[in-house]
């Protein structure tokens, strides 16, 4: 069960709960019918987001098995079949379709919705045969399937996603992207081994382009906490929780760019204990915000 848990890449789903986004941000996240709206999209992205992983490392198995820990990968190290594979990843599409009709069922218009799964589907299948081999490119498509969870999550509960918000989620995936470029820059010196989807980047420009997409991260939610529809629905006090998310940043470039760390950044937060306690009280702040401000 183990293999195939590691093939689906289980463990990042964590990326599919931008889905809740809308739900939790409008201050309706009780609302259990919206709540089990987003449970749906939730499923629906992460099963397409495993299709998709599955994809990649079929794609990639020569490459992967010349690769220090991708050759461990259950396809790579032959764990599991080819064959077996590839019937996993259409099982996934079929249940993934399902669980959209099921939305259709309950009497929801799922035009839009679909759009971004397809949307999401496509433009990962062009970034696993292609894109992903393009400087800059890569990145802003990594930074725009985040873009489409969240857009996933307000068209399935019909909750509008401001323009702030869309930005700050780009650009905080353009943060994770560009983490996780660097580390692979650095994994590549050490190891004498690198490849073509590592050409058009350095550690320097890595450097400048994640300090860059932090200090903007952070004016991007400074400037969603102070714009006149959030501080209408919410308490004004909301400002005062990007004291927390300054604090993330900077622990987090601090683990990158003075401890040279080179793990991805999923990792980092998973493993650093300061980074997961800030974002902890950041959620209790804002949800005493959205939530209890009478």
């Amino acid at each position: 069960m183990k293999k195939y848990l590691k093939l689906l890449r289980v463990e990042q789903w964590v990326k599919n709960l931008f889905v809740f986004l809308p739900v939790f941000f409008s201050g309706k996240i009780m609302d259990t019918d919206l709540f089990f709206k987003s449970c749906i999209a939730f499923t629906v992205f992460s099963l397409t987001a495993s299709c998709i992983y599955i994809l990649n490392d079929y794609m990639d198995i020569e490459l992967d098995k010349q690769h220090p820990e991708k050759r461990n990968r259950p396809l790579a190290s032959g764990a599991i079949g080819k064959k077996t594979a590839i019937g996993i990843f259409v099982l996934l599409i079929v249940l993934a379709i399902g669980f959209t009709f099921c939305l259709q069922n309950q009497g929801l218009e799922i035009q839009d919705f679909a759009t971004v799964i397809i949307s999401y589907f496509v433009i990962n299948i062009l970034y696993t045969f292609k894109l992903k081999h393009v400087a800059i490119v890569d990145i802003c498509i990594i930074a725009t399937g985040f873009v489409l969870r969240v857009l996933a999550g307000g068209y399935i509960t019909g909750i509008v996603v401001s323009q702030w918000a869309i930005l700050l989620t780009f650009i905080l995936a353009l943060v994770l992207a560009i983490g996780k470029r660097r580390g692979e820059l650095i994994n590549a010196q050490i190891n004498g081994k690198t490849r073509k989807a590592l050409d058009g980047y350095n550690v320097q420009f890595a450097d400048i382009a994640l300090s860059i997409s932090c200090a903007l991260a952070i004016v991007c939610y400074l400037m969603f906490t102070l714009s006149p529809e959030v501080q209408q629905k919410f308490h004004p006090r909301v400002f005062y929780t990007v004291i927390f998310v300054v604090f993330a940043f900077l622990r987090y470039l601090q683990q990158t760019l003075v401890y040279n760390k080179t793990e991805s950044p999923t990792k980092i937060i998973y493993k650093d204990h300061y980074i997961q306690a800030t974002m902890i009280l950041w959620l209790i702040a804002f949800l005493l915000q959205i939530y209890f401000k009478k």
